[in-house]
């Protein structure tokens, strides 16, 4: 057998399609799993078997309160009011601007802190030959080459080489929103297809809803299917429609604000009165026309709903999407099996006149 140093990892279809046998080979492992030792080495080398740290980092949520664009207005109208020897005028809006991110600051990274506490407070173990015994290992200690038992009601570790399995299925809808679960089998698949229709393989995530069986860890972590979905939707966060909104009014406020203090100035060059008095009075009615409490006004608005929705056990980790989720009316989702219980069940049947019937 090749040392432990040549293992390689193998794409999880390149495995649905080929035998158990070929499979072990190729991650250096057998049945009997790998050795303790085995795979505190693999574990160095692949890193642990989570989608993405949760990590509360207060920069990150500094920095993307320091992103609005009414803020860069009022560092230019704080700018300017020290220019025009308004000093207090701009410690005020200075203050303001303090206050703002000071509160959306202080929001976000409470959340984020909070959906960290309650990330650790979750830990799975799943049943592992380790060293040709049966032990129960931690999730995220699972590499390639691991052998995992999975039972009814088990979540499926990482994504799987099935190798072993007695009447199994799993509920997939995580990934494809499918309610029926998916029966899965031993015997290598063609290849080509949808890469989450691999009946030898279970993915991380889905959970077993009948039989038993066997598999190799073959990808893990961001390596996964579910893994590279989480990863995805975290490299950029989208903008809604309140920010949006936002960057558009702040963007006609500054056109505004610069077409009436170009004209200003202009106009009393015109007229011959003296230049500096000129700039100046311009400069003052640029910081005049600038919201300097609208920001604050909305951080303190949103702040309030994010704390109406935490006396709901709700957990809002960005306050912009608090307007975008309080303009709902009706939720239309397709995540059957998931947010629903996936069957059917009659509640009352209403007439054509809309009533019981």
């Amino acid at each position: 057998m090749r040392s432990n140093l040549e293992f390689r990892l193998i794409e999880l279809a390149q495995a649905a399609s080929s035998d158990t046998a070929t499979v072990l080979e190729d991650l250096q492992c057998s049945r009997d799993g790998l050795t303790s030792s085995g795979a505190l080495d693999r574990l160095h080398r692949h890193g642990p078997n989570t989608v993405s740290s949760r990590s509360a980092r207060a920069v990150d949520v500094l920095l993307r309160q320091l992103k609005s664009p009414l803020l860069i207005l009022l560092v230019a109208a704080a700018s300017t009011s020290v220019l025009v020897g308004e000093r207090t005028d701009a410690a005020i809006i200075i203050a303001i601007m303090a206050l703002s991110v000071g509160l959306g600051f202080v929001n976000e990274y409470r959340a984020e802190r909070a959906v960290e506490a309650l990330h650790s407070r979750i830990r799975h173990t799943a049943v592992t030959l380790r060293d040709g015994r049966a032990t129960k290992v931690d999730v995220t200690d699972l590499v390639p080459g691991d052998v995992v038992r999975l039972d009814v009601g088990d979540v499926v570790p990482a994504d799987l080489r099935l190798l072993e399995i007695n009447a199994l299925e799993c509920d997939e809808a995580v990934l494809t929103g499918e309610a029926t679960a998916a029966e899965k089998q031993v015997t290598p698949i063609a290849e080509g297809g949808s890469p989450l229709a691999l009946a030898t393989c279970a993915f991380m995530g889905t959970v077993v809803r009948n039989g038993t069986g066997w598999g190799v860890v073959v990808q893990t972590g961001g390596g996964t299917a579910f893994g590279r979905i989480a990863v995805r939707l975290g490299e950029r966060q989208t903008e809604t429609a309140f920010q949006v909104g936002l960057r558009d009014f702040s963007g006609l406020l500054v056109k505004v604000t610069a077409a009436l203090t170009i004209s200003i100035f202009v106009i009393n060059t015109a007229l011959q009165r003296p230049i500096l008095e000129s700039a100046l009075f311009a400069l003052a009615i640029a910081v005049g026309l600038t919201p300097q409490l609208l920001p604050a006004i909305v951080t303190i608005s949103l702040s309030t709903g994010a704390h109406r929705l935490a006396r709901k056990s709700v957990i809002v980790k960005r306050l912009v999407t608090i307007e975008d989720l309080g303009n709902i009316e009706v939720l239309f989702t397709d995540k059957t099996g998931t947010l629903t219980e996936g069957h059917i069940t009659f509640s009352e049947a209403l007439g054509t006149d809309g009533k019981h019937s």
